[in-house]
């Protein structure tokens, strides 16, 4: 069966036609889901305390206060405080700006990069080989190791951080991508778009990366995740950010230092941490289910 849009005839996948197609759409399979909701609200929270951390925070997170150094949480001090008097509380919600803008912005850049390479290695043959070998090149180093690489030859920052981890996961996009095209440009409605006169550009815009855009979404939600932890991950190791900004990983390594005498200096930045990376997979999950096409109506 096929359906005509413009000058080019696009074939129904037998999974949505009549009799098969799915009693939901993506968007009510996904808000049916409680763990999607419950992901998706978690992290609503987690963005606004973010954006309005300078409101929320009930203290300066880079205010030295030595009189109440490693106080226990409290009610001036829920979460405690550290060596130095800053308060726990505050520090993690700015923590929480940094980590999630640094995986929004590999997320962002890494996306559009290997979209484009993806594009173009599987639709140009020409193209492949080259692009493909220097991805996998990239994908042999650990990337942990090679994040840490980089690191070093640019210097600690957060822009440094981003652009590190965008050479780490930009391959990963680059592959799913290319394997997305060269299935859809053998399809059916791509040659009918050729015989018509379509120009390659228009016939990836319009055709092909419509057809990988699914994939790149959820595989981006995975990216975030990485992303934060790889940062976190740097930070620990001193090869992140700058030492003195509140990010979670520095929080983990200072309380790494003192953890026999102040358990929450750790704990809670570690917390803050394992949620919002679990909360990103389980929203990745059900963001795969929803945008399946072949998902099974319930």
């Amino acid at each position: 069966m096929a359906v005509a849009t413009g000058r080019a005839s696009i074939p129904v996948a037998p999974a949505l036609t009549e009799g098969h197609r799915p009693r939901h759409g993506p968007v009510r399979r996904f808000f049916a889901n409680p763990v999607a909701l419950f992901s998706a609200g978690f992290l609503l929270l987690a963005v606004i305390a973010a954006l309005f951390a300078p409101l929320l925070t009930p203290y300066d997170p880079t205010f030295l206060d030595p009189a109440v150094r490693l106080q226990g949480p409290s009610a001036d001090h829920p979460m405690g405080t550290d060596d130095r008097g800053r308060d726990v509380l505050s520090r993690i919600i700015y923590g929480g700006r940094v980590s999630l803008a640094i995986g929004a912005g590999v997320t962002v850049v890494a996306a559009l990069l290997g979209a484009a390479l993806g594009l173009l290695s599987g639709f140009y043959p020409k193209v492949d080989t080259p692009v493909m070998r220097t991805m996998d090149g990239l994908m042999a180093f650990p990337s942990i190791l090679l994040a840490i690489a980089i690191m070093a030859s640019l210097g600690p920052s957060a822009g440094n951080v981003v652009a590190a981890l965008v050479v780490v996961y930009t391959p990963t996009i680059a592959r799913l991508v290319r394997s997305t095209t060269l299935v859809t440009k053998q399809q059916p409605f791509v040659e009918s778009a050729r015989a018509v006169g379509m120009t390659d550009r228009s016939i990836l815009l319009r055709y092909i990366f419509p057809n990988g855009l699914s994939s790149l979404i959820v595989q981006g939600t995975f990216v975030v995740a990485f992303a934060i932890i790889s940062e976190a991950s740097l930070s620990f190791l001193g090869a992140g950010v700058d030492p003195e900004t509140p990010t979670w990983g520095n929080m983990l390594r200072d309380g790494q230092r003192v953890l026999q005498r102040a358990w929450w200096l750790a704990l809670f930045p570690g917390i803050a941490l394992v949620l919002t990376v679990l909360t990103l997979n389980l929203l990745g999950d059900a963001l795969r289910d929803a945008l399946d096409p072949r998902a099974r109506s319930r």
